[in-house]
């Protein structure tokens, strides 16, 4: 706080950009990401570290191919119309996310992530051990189940249920490769496997299918990076760069199975040089339904009334660009800065 009420806000400032899991909630950033990745991080001339979950993945994606911003607006529109049955299979919805991933990175998008250098990405999905690698449904709704109870008593514990791999072009050579706080590996992202990658990072257990046998990864069946990193619970970086977490909320959750879990927070020590960029709550209440998108609209809108809804809040984000693009030029409500509540409810 002291730092950025000295010095202003620039791009330089930082080293990391973190994007959370949260599906269609993103929906409230679009508008900051285009901010962010056509303009903010243009004149980039250091590597940034990002790291990403689920949709938060995606984003960071979009972020490192050649026309980010155009990347970002294809994520924003065909997330927006995804449309399925009336009793949509997980085999169709997962078959529709793949396409949909398709269509975002376009012909050459995969490589661009790739062989970026300056933009290095790095995608979080979770490989079930044991059980969980069963092709048996049953079998993997008791791993599921028996993970979330485990969870109860310690987050450590995931670690008997599933391994956090992460994906990067730099694989053992990533900043975050000897991480152990939960069971953790590191492989390579490749064209070869990055649209897989990208799938199973957002592959909601029962949701969607999960991607088994990723190439250049250890074997078995991967899913949603948000289960062992919904809103992370990491000491993103250790020197004196700072770590820029546009997010759709001020509450940080660090797990998927964490979200009714009140007593379990984020370390405050690990949050000491993040930037974290969230809509007010006086923001939220002016939305539609008076709260930002959420996976249940797919079950309590009809399609038109959803991506009625979902436009505006596309729509309404650049207010939220417009406002931090003050800060950046004018330093205007730098004396407005607050401390991260780790958990406000």
């Amino acid at each position: 706080m002291r730092r950025l009420r000295k010095e202003g806000i620039c791009q330089s400032q930082f080293e990391v950009l973190v994007a959370a899991s949260g599906g269609p909630k993103w929906f409230v950033l679009a508008g900051l990401d285009r901010y962010l990745f056509g303009s903010f991080f243009v004149n980039r001339a250091s590597e940034l570290f990002t790291i990403g979950s689920s949709v938060g993945a995606w984003r960071v994606c979009c972020l490192a191919t050649h026309d980010p911003v155009a990347s970002v607006e294809r994520l924003a529109h065909f997330y927006c119309h995804e449309k399925y049955s009336s009793a949509p299979t997980v085999e169709e919805v997962t078959n529709s996310v793949r396409i949909m991933l398709e269509n975002i990175l376009g012909e050459h998008g995969a490589i661009e992530i790739v062989n970026n250098s300056l933009f290095r990405t790095h995608i979080i999905a979770d490989r079930s051990k044991g059980i969980g690698s069963s092709h048996s449904k049953f079998l993997q709704a008791i791993h599921l189940a028996a993970s979330a109870g485990f969870n109860l008593i310690s987050r450590q514990s995931l670690s008997l249920f599933f391994e956090r791999s992460i994906f990067s072009n730099l694989g053992e050579g990533s900043p975050w490769a000897k991480f152990h706080d939960i069971s953790s590996a590191t492989a390579f992202l490749t064209t070869e496997n990055i649209h897989d990658v990208m799938l199973a990072s957002g592959s909601i257990p029962f949701v969607l299918e999960g991607v088994r046998n990723i190439a250049g990864a250890r074997q078995g069946y991967y899913w949603d990076g948000g289960i062992t990193d919904y809103h992370f619970d990491w000491k993103f970086h250790e020197g004196e760069g700072l770590v820029l977490y546009p997010h759709f909320s001020a509450e940080l959750i660090p797990g998927w199975f964490d979200k009714m879990l009140r007593w379990r927070k984020v370390k405050p020590e690990n949050l000491e040089n993040v930037v974290l960029l969230a809509p007010s709550k006086e923001f939220v209440q002016s939305l539609p339904g008076k709260k930002i998108p959420d996976r249940k609209d797919f079950r309590n809108l009809d399609y038109s009334e959803r991506v009625k809804r979902w436009q505006e809040v596309i729509t309404r984000s650049e207010e939220l660009a417009e406002e931090f693009k003050l800060v950046v030029e004018t330093g205007e409500g730098l004396g407005h800065i607050k401390p991260i509540a780790v958990r406000d409810r």
